[in-house]
């Protein structure tokens, strides 16, 4: 083999990249101008895209706010209904105490089945009436959730069809 050793040139040294591609001829790129309709048209995309990007920004930030208070509406009415859950709960209670201390005191299986019948009658009463509450309540619940999403996506739809 041949040991052969060659200095490199003025333009391998001005070429950062490395001798190899220094030791390459060198080609002039042909210079062309682009359309001047072309260079408009590139721009105008880019514009109408720069505009639908920041259009769709804003509706996702306003989807997202809209998300955020059906969030918190739905937390609120969460709660409200646990607390009406544990307050017939406690009515409950209540008056299974009370008809307890009745049946103490009853002085004949006639007062007992009185008592015991005039109790099932009313907490089906009781227990019918917190149903229709707690139904009513959850049905208000999920309209005041629905809503703000609702009424985000009712805007976001008539702006772009608006456009």
């Amino acid at each position: 083999m041949s040991d052969v050793t060659e200095k490199p040139s003025a333009r391998a040294k001005s070429n950062p990249a490395g001798a190899s591609i220094g030791l390459l001829p060198n080609f002039e790129m042909p210079k062309f101008e682009v359309p001047v309709a072309l260079r408009d048209f590139v721009d105008k995309s880019a514009s109408q895209a720069r505009e639908a990007c920041e259009r769709m920004k804003a509706s996702t930030d306003e989807m997202t706010d809209q998300f955020r208070e059906a969030y918190t509406t739905a937390v609120k009415g969460a709660n409200d209904y646990g607390l009406q859950v544990i307050e017939a709960s406690q009515a409950h209670a209540n008056a299974l105490f009370d008809y307890a201390a009745k049946l103490m005191v009853a002085k004949s299986p006639t007062e007992f089945l009185e008592l015991s019948n005039a109790h099932v009658r009313e907490q089906f009463g009781v227990l019918t009436e917190h149903s229709k509450k707690l139904a009513a309540l959850a049905q208000k619940i999920a309209d005041e959730s629905a809503e703000p999403i609702k009424q985000g996506m009712a805007n976001v739809f008539r702006r772009a069809t608006e456009r």
